[in-house]
């Protein structure tokens, strides 16, 4: 396997791979990233992701910036959620669930055979809908990522730090051995943030990261999010337009189109622009549809 550690960076950002079963699509193979184009960080070419024979998403295109916020936003169904996953790789995890085009991390097919995938969510964490504390002291929390890497020393410091850079130092630094499932709602995920945050990704994904939150807390996540995003790159998925008006600097919408035979829905991407400009003035009537509140 291809391990995607810094000693390996620049080979990692100069690879160009393909896997046997793509090899034959060239259309597909060639639309590479300029590997010296360090501003783009992902670049997905015509993306699909299947569960067995069912397509749930396609023709996925799109360049993700670094150190900028990107929110997908879309009715229910419409796949967000899978295509964020599949920027890290979650869907593996999935039996059933394959990804079909191209998705370049860095230059680098993220689903090549020869990478590492636990290497890959390394470098891309994830926060999830609902916090999800282990039942373990707020430190053995932010530590335990460090640890399964292998780190023994300077842990206090990496603790320290991931919990200041998410918002939550101030909070607990007097309790760091009380449990994390004590800690309120909207602190639980400022600790998944932290969490995700100590074994040093570039990226961050956030699915609906606010939808279990009160206002206030939400409030503090966004603010959060607008703090880090000039060391990470952050993508969010929400249901919440004003939320991704609010917080985001690109916007990509997703819709649903229903296949009448057999009543499933497929998520396609409709539009991905700017967010002042999908907010404003929209390309395509049905992004204006849905901001509007025509549907969804």
């Amino acid at each position: 396997m291809v391990n995607l550690s810094p000693s390996t960076e620049e080979i990692f950002k100069g690879m160009r791979v393909r896997s046997d079963d793509r090899e034959a699509d060239t259309s597909v193979a060639n639309k590479t990233t300029d590997p010296a184009n360090d501003d783009i960080v992902f670049d997905a070419s015509d993306l699909s992701v299947f569960y067995g024979e069912f397509r749930a998403v396609r023709d996925v295109n799109m360049r993700i910036t670094r150190n900028e916020i990107t929110a997908l936003i879309g009715p229910s169904g419409c796949g967000k959620s899978t295509v964020l996953r599949s920027f890290n790789r979650m869907n593996d995890l999935i039996p059933t669930a394959r990804v079909v085009g191209t998705l370049r991390y860095r230059g680098v097919d993220l689903y090549d055979p020869r990478v590492d995938p636990v290497e890959v969510r390394r470098r891309i964490g994830m926060v999830f809908q609902k916090p999800n504390p282990f039942p373990k002291s707020i430190y053995d929390n932010v530590a335990y990522g460090p640890r399964v890497a292998g780190r023994k020393k300077g842990l206090d410091d990496v603790v320290e730090n991931s919990l200041k850079k998410a918002a939550l130092w101030d909070e607990v630094k007097d309790r760091l051995q009380e449990s994390a499932i004590g800690l309120s709602g909207g602190q639980q995920q400022r600790l998944s943030i932290a969490r995700a945050i100590a074994v040093d990704p570039e990226v961050l994904l956030m699915d609906e990261p606010c939808s279990a939150l009160d206002p206030i807390a939400t409030a503090r996540i966004e603010e959060l999010m607008a703090e880090i995003k000039h060391e990470y790159t952050i993508l969010i998925v929400t249901h919440n337009m004003q939320q991704a008006a609010r917080v985001s600097d690109r916007t990509a919408f997703f819709s649903v189109e229903v296949d009448e035979k057999s009543d499933r829905r497929t998520g396609l991407l409709v539009e991905y622009t700017t967010t002042k400009k999908l907010f404003s003035n929209p390309d395509d009537e049905r992004t204006e549809n849905y901001i509007t509140g025509r549907f969804g």
